[in-house]
């Protein structure tokens, strides 16, 4: 029996890969197309090497696909805004090239990763630019009927994290010099989800009851800022000192990103979700490994006993 298949935009980086293999493991033959080959790549997956901006590029790598997600574009804030032009040509244009890709395909539907940041006047070109995407992804579904589902998704977290990473560079500070520096405030407020929740509901949405919705996706609680670092600083041998510059973070939001109101979106949760405490103690193992550190016991004896008392 033929596979249905789907292409992953974007899918040799952090949530992209993710994406790709929750669709692999739900039994969709997938293809990957980005501009390098993923480290990430399973032997059922199929690389395409190609550039968004070539719009034939694209188009060979959709067809016969039925899903089309896209995932390229500028996904820091603080990048984007200090390079406006390359945002503009990456995140609005490359997604249009996505969906005439689609369309070319007749693709069944096509997913667009979003951001909880197009309610907010925060954001900058970032903000802009993904509310400039949703804007072509609904213009698309009213000229050609191609059906969409617009994922926003809030703050990931995970494995094959960077530096872009809130989380990946806070947890950096703390390994490397034991001490945390948060310029924000203390007080900031941020909805986490592990990168392995929204990929496997990155794939449940594929379900019809999903066609043409906007979904947030994102975590079970909203945690302070300050509350996440001090549990970073507990979980690391030797304790870890806390910074903040308590400025106006620019380009980011405060307590809440709810400000401009694009089409409403549904909040989409999972009841099956990796417990905070165990994805960041997952996180600090996998920077260990990356950072080629030597695992100190005394986290290895936290792990354990966590797991015990779990």
């Amino acid at each position: 029996m033929t596979k249905t298949c789907a292409i992953v935009c974007g899918g040799s980086g952090f949530l992209g890969s993710h994406v790709a293999d929750a669709l692999s493991e739900a039994g969709f033959r997938v293809k990957i197309f980005d501009l390098k080959p993923s480290p990430y790549l399973r032997d059922d997956q199929d690389m395409i090497v190609g550039d968004l901006m070539d719009l034939q590029d694209v188009v060979r790598a959709a067809e016969n696909c039925q899903y089309v997600y896209n995932f390229v574009g500028i996904s820091s804030i603080e990048e984007a805004k200090d390079r406006p032009l390359e945002t503009v040509r990456l995140n609005i244009l490359g997604n249009v090239h996505a969906l005439e890709a689609a369309r070319q395909s007749g693709a069944k539907r096509f997913i667009y990763a979003s951001s909880v940041y197009v309610y907010s006047e925060a954001g900058s070109f970032y903000r802009v630019g993904k509310q400039a995407s949703e804007r072509f992804v609904e213009a698309y579904h009213e000229r050609y009927g191609l059906d969409y589902t617009i994922l926003r998704y809030a703050s990931l977290y995970g494995r094959r994290s960077n530096e872009r990473n809130g989380i990946y560079r806070l947890l950096k500070q703390a390994l490397e010099q034991k001490s945390i520096t948060y310029e924000g405030s203390a007080d900031a407020v941020r909805e986490y989800i592990h990168v392995t929740d929204a990929a496997r509901l990155s794939v449940e949405i594929l379900e019809d009851s999903y066609a043409n919705r906007h979904l947030i996706l994102t975590g079970q609680e909203r945690l302070p800022v300050k509350s996440l670092m001090r549990m970073i600083a507990e979980m690391i041998p030797g304790g870890v000192e806390l910074h903040f510059g308590n400025k106006k973070e620019d380009g980011h939001y405060d307590v809440t990103p709810y400000a401009f109101q694009p089409k409403l979106g549904h909040k989409l949760i999972s009841t099956d979700y990796v417990d905070l405490g165990q994805g960041l103690l997952d996180c600090l193992s996998d920077l260990h490994e990356r950072l080629h550190l030597a695992e100190p016991p005394d986290i290895k004896q936290f792990i354990r006993t966590n797991e015990v008392a779990e």
